[in-house]
């Protein structure tokens, strides 16, 4: 196989663009209500066990945890999900300007891991419709049903 019939194996849809800079455009370009989608975080693994989920679009007044980062280790609840700039602010997380003045310090969701859930009908709805889509066996290998390629 020559490396050009590799990359046509592996596209697999024409209409989308697999070039670098389409991609970042598009992400960085991207709307709010895909800046949400975008800007979701890892659920804890007692969270994970309980829902059945893996991941969900943050919001104001979950808790988390962060992951990576200076700031590893603290924990707090979320105040603000800043879309524009990609980040969110959790309470207590802040440093002093020179002028004196409190700012919040911007994280970004991809470093948190949620560990409790700001509940209301809509996630709920939106947990029971990701948990029920999910297939059970995916990434699962029984056998010498596969076949090598």
């Amino acid at each position: 196989l020559s490396s050009s019939s590799l990359t046509l194996i592996m596209k697999f849809n024409p209409a989308v663009s697999s070039s670098r800079r389409k991609s970042r455009k598009a992400h960085f370009s991207a709307p709010s209500h895909q800046r949400r989608i975008l800007m979701s975080a890892h659920l804890s693994k007692e969270l994970r066990a309980k829902h059945d989920i893996r991941s969900l679009p943050i919001r104001k007044n979950d808790e988390v945890h962060i992951a990576r980062g200076s700031y590893k280790g603290s924990d707090g609840k979320v105040t603000t999900v800043y879309r524009r700039r990609w980040v969110i602010h959790i309470e207590r997380l802040n440093r002093e300007k020179k002028n004196g003045s409190m700012v919040n310090i911007g994280i970004k969701p991809s470093n948190c891991v949620i560990t409790k859930l700001h509940m209301d009908k809509d996630r709920q709805s939106l947990i029971s419709r990701k948990a029920g889509s999910g297939d059970k066996d995916k990434g699962k290998y029984e056998g010498l049903d596969t076949v090598m390629a």
